[in-house]
């Protein structure tokens, strides 16, 4: 199995340097240098997702293309809605980084799936509800632009299934899965898996 790019955006240089060595032992995992353009999977380590910090996440999703691991001291429900929009796919609280939590969290980011923290899914679960309740016209379910297999994918996506765990629970193939997302995102003009389950999410329609 090929190992799996990673570079790595602190804001200071303890937290650098403490991420890097984690990074780098991990054999599943390969640290890059300044040459990020082959990046699979970029790691964002920020105190609080301040508005400089949302600039320099969308700044770094744009220049790599990369889906994002994001380490934070805290973070609240409309900042994790930001964060997805930031092409942010997992997170994870910086007290509870370990070796093997990081090393998990960037795998099934380059995997497609999605890590967040399960106090913050049951709000946004909460979130979603009061949006089902409220939407009406252009976002009913009928009218959302989804079909129904686009959206069994994207709330199995919003679980932080990867490609492979999506197509076993749906007995899709994974190429099949590849093309609903592919399909989905070129359709909507979304940029990628996150900003689609973000779309959903702000649609009321997962």
């Amino acid at each position: 199995m090929d190992k799996v790019r990673v570079a790595l955006q602190a804001t200071d240089p303890l937290s650098r340097a403490g991420l890097a060595g984690l990074l780098q032992s991990r054999p599943e995992l390969t640290l890059l240098g300044a040459d990020q353009r082959t990046v699979d999977v970029l790691v964002v380590s920020v105190q609080r997702l301040s508005a400089g910090a949302v600039a320099a996440l969308r700044r770094a999703a744009t220049e790599t293309g990369a889906p994002i691991v994001l380490i934070t001291e805290e973070i609240t429900e409309a900042e994790l809605l930001t964060a997805v929009d930031c092409r942010v796919v997992a997170i994870l609280p910086r007290a509870a980084v370990t070796g093997e939590r990081l090393a998990h969290s960037v795998t099934a980011a380059a995997g497609g799936g999605a890590i967040m923290p399960p106090h913050l899914v049951g709000e946004l679960l909460k979130h979603i509800e009061r949006l089902q309740r409220t939407m009406s016209g252009p976002y009913s379910a009928n009218r959302s632009g989804l079909t129904a297999r686009e959206i069994d994918v994207l709330r199995l996506m919003a679980e932080g299934l990867d490609t492979h765990e999506i197509a076993t629970k749906l007995c899709y193939s994974q190429r099949t899965v590849k093309n609903v997302v592919y399909g989905m995102t070129q359709r909507l003009q979304l940029r990628n898996r996150s900003h689609a389950v973000a779309y959903a999410i702000r649609a009321g329609i997962i």
